[in-house]
């Protein structure tokens, strides 16, 4: 019988005869005969145990959930029931297994009674398919075979490529608008009345942009810079943002449409997770007691603490970013290279961003200790419980990872850092950033820029060169022993099932989170897709551009360098759905206040409808943002100076500074200022329920469930009363 198909393959060290682990390893595998388990040993460097689960055991399965993986009403037939389905319930039998001592096989593993356990690719008819037709560089733009990868990989991996397939379809839309708008920023880069001033204004003198040995400078100077701020800062950024809130709305509402028909065509629009769990339950073990659902407030509101506790680390790490920016500054100011001290403020911000894509990386791997340690304090009832518990907890802080920064640069950078005579310093020395007289926006561009580049380019190549060194290195190992056994004159004849087995062995390992993996990375893109992207309209572009490698790469990834998954039965994505809407919300007030807060376009917008000359009569052919930088700019005398600090000398008594709406005399906000502060308020509360409100239209315009789906269980309702209705009715005489 060894023609016949494995369902799993054990592998273990070669242990001494009679020693503590050898004796664990016999227990167990004797557990698994009891329940008539077929157990076949290869020898080689290691053990290996193929494990292949009794008829019997699928047929309870069928028959507890009438199951639609079994079109036939014939139960015996070993075809009937789906190698996913059988490698599932395969793999629930082997992790819940007790042996004499009470021990189960990951208890095993932790002891390496066992070292590895996976179930086989197998040369079949789909598996060359998907091999020739989706895991390939060269099928790029072709449509996924969504159906062929749920045959061989299960629903939840299939759901996965199918929402990553529908999240990148839609992102073409959004790149297109992204491209429009920076592309229509490029044709003004030059033609901003704003932008203008402050390429003329040679005669305006800015205060110095540190303490010590910084000189006075003039405004024309940052000419270029003004023009690249512009270039983002438009009228058009903010329509962007507006339709950037829809889209995440829409993409989400025909998501869930999409969803709907794909899992009524798999008969699992109704499936029920607990009752599935159940079953395998006691298939396993006919005395089995459910496990009760709980509730503990003390261990949630100590959960609370260390999860509150964490973010709190997460912004600290954001603080000491910040206090890098500000202390490279101040030595890039003074170094001895011109182009340093030129752009002092800029080469700050470029290489806080590469500082923190760094961080980002090392975090990433504490989060997920941190994550899982907390999941297992909460001691949830079920995996998928612990799983949605896990998911929660690391997308909190690896938002807070990826985002304090940004959140910084776009709303506290250059408002917290007080005026010249009266600077808010770090440990009473360094002076906190100041902004650009063009505004702030750029920073945030910049920062958007290099972390996802950065993320896009050297995370996927690592992510496809690691798992690929990896094999290749383990395969490597293994050829000296192969190429001995073919030189042997006395060599027996190889058992078949031995090279299948050693081949598998040799892939890259895979566990439970590899699909989280997968889909973290593509939620956290997400954020940076819609959250900021009104101070970065080429998020959507790259995200695009990326998300097409992924897709190939991901499917490289499963077929050829890793091992089998053990599939997984769903219905939809989960929790991540919950985690979609909630960045969905995220996205609006995040774009409502970079607009409101970090743009100029408020106070350029009050400007020019109070203070303008166009408010003036006889203004035709005026613009009517002449004046404004000069309006922007507050006077201070340079006698105010705290005493330590040196400035360079000022060729007169004043100098100006951008942004600061401040009295000439005592440094009071002026009443400027206050009108600016409300309209941000006015704009910020109107852009953001006008938002909301558009949202929800959106959401309520396009159905969760399509026609044809709701049709079709009306039609299956219909037909199965009627069957009912037959036993019942006395035949006709």
């Amino acid at each position: 019988q060894d023609d016949e198909k494995w369902d799993f393959v054990l592998v273990s060290n070669i242990h001494e005869v009679g020693s503590e682990k050898e004796i664990k390893r016999k227990k167990f595998l004797d557990e698994l005969s009891k329940k008539g388990f077929t157990i076949k040993k290869i020898e080689d460097k290691k053990l290996f145990y193929g494990v292949r689960a009794p008829k019997r055991i699928f047929r309870k399965y069928q028959w507890l959930l009438r199951n639609p993986d079994s079109r036939l009403q014939n139960p015996d037939a070993h075809q009937d029931i789906p190698v996913t389905t059988r490698i599932r319930i395969v793999n629930f039998i082997l992790q819940n297994t007790v042996t004499p001592d009470l021990e189960k096989l990951p208890s095993l593993m932790k002891k390496k009674v066992f070292e590895a356990t996976f179930p086989l690719h197998e040369k079949e008819e789909v598996r060359e398919f998907l091999k020739q037709k989706w895991a390939r560089w060269r099928d790029l733009f072709c449509q996924q075979p969504i159906e062929k990868i749920r045959c061989y990989f299960g629903e939840k991996v299939a759901l996965y490529f199918a929402w990553l397939g529908w999240y990148t379809y839609l992102l073409g839309i959004a790149a297109l608008a992204g491209m429009v708008v920076f592309v229509a920023g490029i044709t003004v880069f030059s033609s901003s009345q704003v932008s203008k001033e402050i390429c003329e204004a040679s005669d305006t003198i800015m205060c110095p942009l540190c303490d010590q040995k910084c000189p006075f400078w003039l405004l024309s100077d940052t000419c270029t810079y003004a023009k690249v701020t512009h270039m983002i800062d438009n009228v058009g950024t903010v329509l962007f943002a507006m339709f950037m809130a829809i889209w995440a709305t829409v993409f989400l509402e025909l998501w869930k449409r999409q969803r709907a028909t794909v899992v009524t065509n798999w008969d699992l629009y109704r499936w029920d997770e607990e009752e599935e769990e159940l079953a395998m339950e006691l298939i396993n073990n006919l005395q089995h007691e459910p496990q009760q659902y709980q509730h503990s407030y003390f261990r949630s509101t100590i959960i609370l603490i260390l999860v509150l506790a964490m973010i709190t680390v997460l912004i600290g790490i954001a603080h000491a970013l910040v206090i890098y920016r500000v202390i490279a500054t101040a030595l890039f100011t003074q170094s001895d290279f011109e182009f340093l001290r030129e752009q002092a403020n800029t080469m700050a911000v470029m290489t806080g961003a590469v500082l923190h894509y760094i961080t980002i990386v090392i975090m990433t791997k504490v989060n997920r200790r941190v994550a899982l340690y907390l999941c297992d304090l909460e001691k949830p009832r079920t995996f998928s419980q612990r799983e949605n518990n896990f998911t929660v907890k690391i997308f909190t802080f690896q938002f807070f990872t990826n985002f304090s920064s940004l959140i910084y640069i776009a709303f506290f950078l250059g408002r917290i850092n007080g005026h010249p005579g009266n600077y808010v310093r770090i440990a009473g020395k360094w002076r906190l950033e100041e902004c650009h007289p063009s505004g702030c926006i750029t920073d945030l561009f910049i920062q958007m820029a290099i972390i996802m580049l950065l993320k896009q380019t050297i995370s996927n190549v690592m992510e496809y060169l690691v798992p690929w060194l990896a094999y290749k290195l383990r395969k490597k190992r293994q050829c000296p022993k192969k190429r001995s056994v073919m030189l042997g004159e006395e060599e027996e004849a190889e058992d078949p099932c031995k090279r299948q087995w050693l081949s598998n062995y040799q892939l890259n390992e895979v566990n439970v989170f590899s699909l989280f993996d997968e889909f973290l990375e593509m939620v956290i893109q997400y954020s940076f897709t819609t959250i900021f992207v009104a101070a970065f309209p080429l998020a959507p572009l790259l995200a695009f551009c990326n998300n097409l490698f992924e897709i190939r790469l991901d499917a490289i990834k499963m077929m050829r360098l890793s091992r089998r998954m053990v599939p997984r039965k769903a219905n939809d994505i989960g929790i991540w759905l919950q985690v979609l809407e909630a960045i969905g919300i995220l996205a609006v007030i995040g774009n409502g206040l970079v607009i409101a807060i970090t743009s100029d376009f408020i106070p350029a917008q009050v400007y020019k409808y109070t203070y303008s000359p166009c408010m003036a009569e006889n203004s035709t052919g005026v613009d009517c943002l002449t004046g404004y930088i000069n309006h922007s700019l507050s006077v201070f005398r340079t006698r105010d100076f705290e005493p330590h600090t040196q400035p360079g000398l000022a060729p007169t008594g004043l100098c100006r500074r951008y942004r600061d709406y401040r009295n000439a005399d005592d440094y009071s906000y002026t009443v400027q200022f206050w009108h600016i502060f409300a309209t941000r308020l006015a704009f910020l509360i109107l852009f953001e329920h006008v938002a909301l409100c558009v949202k929800l239209i959106a959401a309520w315009y396009v159905p969760d469930v399509p026609q044809s789906v709701k049709n079709e269980f009306l039609d299956r309702k219909h037909s199965s009363l009627r069957k009912e209705l037959r036993w019942v009715m006395p035949p006709k005489v």
